[in-house]
């Protein structure tokens, strides 16, 4: 789970320190990342029994995380370079395996590490996503030196925008976003509130919108994204509508209900797509095909 090329549609590469980790909130439920980790050997559970060959179990509180070599870590230095002949910033997610901030001391020389590799590739824009953005100013004291961190947070409901957003703000980044993926309910992110006297810099620049992806996704209403959407508008601030998931519904008339009868007022559709990720926007509503990018702040 790293390389130049990417299917995550935000961003041009993907970077991982370490993987593993544990889950702390409804978005974990059905982890990409754990489920992956799984599949190739590495078994997910949270205890110490049963790891299959003697690979080590990577997912939950007490468990090890897998780290990697120096060739692993060279790679980003060449994006640098190249992006630095290119002349435009490339954007690197990381880490989509695990989270940069998770309270953990073993960890430390790790994040270390992590630091000085963003302080040597100006030409790299590093996507941090998190959902313990609470964690930052304390796991990462100098984080505020870094010109090219893109600090994000998962806010999969309400409640976790409401816990998670004010945590957010108290970080100085160039950038700051939020992943509303997978989206498992309504948010108001209260993009147009602010306080008198609060500084313009005091705010989100950029949401990513996307429902779940696999098997057995939960459902996502088109209602919350085309409302997301229409509340960046409002505030100027950018929106990037990533996928609809492999669940999504609608209570408009003009879908067919999923057993193929015929529709019936107030029941919502589910919407068939040939993408099983439901991420082709040339099968979205038009209004629903936004992927914008953030300004960067100087």
């Amino acid at each position: 789970m790293m390389g130049e090329h990417t299917e995550i549609a935000w961003t041009d590469a993907t970077f991982n320190p370490w993987w593993g980790c544990q889950r702390v909130s409804p978005g974990c439920e059905r982890c990409y990342a754990e489920a992956f980790a799984k599949r190739v050997g590495y078994s997910g559970k949270t205890d110490l029994s049963g790891a299959p060959d003697g690979q080590p179990i990577i997912w939950g509180p007490e468990t090890p995380r897998r780290f990697f070599g120096d060739k692993h870590w060279d790679e980003p230095l060449k994006w640098n370079a190249a992006a630095a002949k290119a002349g435009r910033p490339m954007r690197v997610f990381c880490a989509s395996m695990a989270d940069v901030f998770e309270d953990r001391r073993d960890l430390d020389v790790w994040r270390a590490r992590l630091c000085d590799l963003i302080h040597k590739t100006a030409s790299l824009d590093w996507l941090l996503l998190t959902k313990r953005p609470q964690n930052v100013r304390k796991l990462w004291p100098d984080y505020a030196l870094q010109d090219n961190v893109w600090l994000g947070a998962t806010v999969e409901d309400q409640r976790r925008a409401d816990e998670r957003v004010p945590e957010l703000l108290k970080v100085a980044a160039r950038v700051r976003f939020l992943s509303y993926e997978p989206a498992l309910g309504p948010v108001d992110f209260c993009l147009t509130d602010k306080a008198p006297g609060e500084p313009m810099d005091a705010r989100i620049d950029w949401i990513i919108v996307g429902g779940e992806s696999g098997p057995r996704a939960r459902p996502f209403n088109l209602a919350w994204a085309r409302e997301t959407v229409r509340q960046c508008k409002a505030a100027g601030v950018a929106c990037f509508v990533k996928q609809l998931g492999s669940a999504p519904y609608i209570k408009d008339p003009w879908y067919e209900r999923v057993d193929g009868l015929p529709p019936m007022p107030g029941e919502a559709y589910r919407i068939r797509l040939r993408d099983s990720k439901g991420a082709d926007p040339a099968e979205w509503l038009e209004d629903l095909r936004v992927r914008q990018f953030p300004e960067v702040r100087a």
